[in-house]
């Protein structure tokens, strides 16, 4: 059994997995660190906050809520809110992770078209009988399928 299990741990396939996933946990926290540190701190701007993930709708107060508290605050003061800020934050990392990897992808596939040789010259068209459309030799006179006498191609 330790055997079998070696073999399938260290198929190709396998390791190509296991280093895709610890790269791509890197890279989303690349993604994130640049949402939340780069893009967040501009759409915070706009709506006029230092965190945007701090912006809720308030859904139903509570007896310790009061105006001005952080999500939370209200949500530790038994508030019901909404926040829509962390998800925001959510989606506009997703467009980020879903743009870099449609580059990065295209520029893999861009590489690789540098490295294939050209193509061969596409074989020609296989010769039908125009009698049964069954493929035949190129220098038959008669279809081996329907036995049709064929017309003589003129040699080029």
């Amino acid at each position: 059994m330790w055997k079998e299990f070696k073999t399938f741990a260290l198929k190709g396939n396998v390791v190509d997995m296991a280093v895709g996933v610890i790269i791509g946990g890197a890279f989303g926290a690349i993604v994130t660190s640049l949402v939340n540190d780069i893009f967040m701190p501009l759409i915070g701007l706009i709506f006029k906050t230092n965190s945007l993930t701090e912006k809720y709708i308030l859904l139903k107060a509570s007896e310790g809520y009061t105006e001005g508290m952080t999500a939370a605050e209200a949500t530790e003061a038994g508030a019901n809110i909404l926040t829509y800020g962390k998800f925001i934050s959510v989606i506009i990392n997703f467009i980020l992770i879903a743009i870099i990897l449609f580059f990065v992808i295209k520029g893999i596939n861009k590489l690789k078209e540098l490295g294939k040789k050209e193509e061969e010259a596409a074989a020609p068209a296989p010769r039908l009988c125009p009698y049964c459309k069954s493929e035949i030799a190129e220098d038959a006179t008669r279809c081996p399928h329907c036995t049709s006498e064929l017309p003589l191609i003129p040699e080029a």
